[in-house]
């Protein structure tokens, strides 16, 4: 029985696969406009800047995804229906968009940039 036991663990040992860890890459780009102290007046033309100086070789291609939002009881409220600005290449390092003339006047804004990960700006006023 030892015997007919330790053949098959054997047989099962050599011929399982190898298996290796594989290293999941989230890049979350650091947003260098808006500011604390930006102010954007509704419907005007703004520019949106992060670094790109520390982009991972696997990232390069990569498009992204801005959304407006604003901050409550540390929270992150997204306006996922009405985006900013889809589809541009993350490694442009800026993407220009519309502050929508129906946003809501507030000094807690931020805008979350998604390419692979999100990160979110610090909290400005849209006026």
């Amino acid at each position: 029985m030892f015997s007919i036991f330790s053949a098959f663990l054997l047989a099962f040992a050599t011929a399982a696969p190898t298996v290796h860890p594989v290293e999941l890459l989230a890049w979350s780009p650091t947003i260098l406009c808006p500011t604390g102290i930006t102010m954007w007046p509704r419907g005007s033309t703004q520019t949106v800047t992060w670094r790109t100086d520390n982009v991972p070789e696997e990232k390069l291609n990569s498009t992204g995804l801005l959304l407006l939002g604003y901050m409550e009881n540390n929270s992150e409220n997204l306006d996922i229906k009405h985006p900013l600005a889809v589809n541009f290449p993350i490694i442009s390092g800026e993407v220009t968009i519309i502050v929508p003339e129906n946003a809501t006047v507030r000094s807690d804004a931020i805008v979350v940039l998604f390419g692979d990960s999100g990160n979110a700006s610090p909290e400005f006023a849209i006026i």
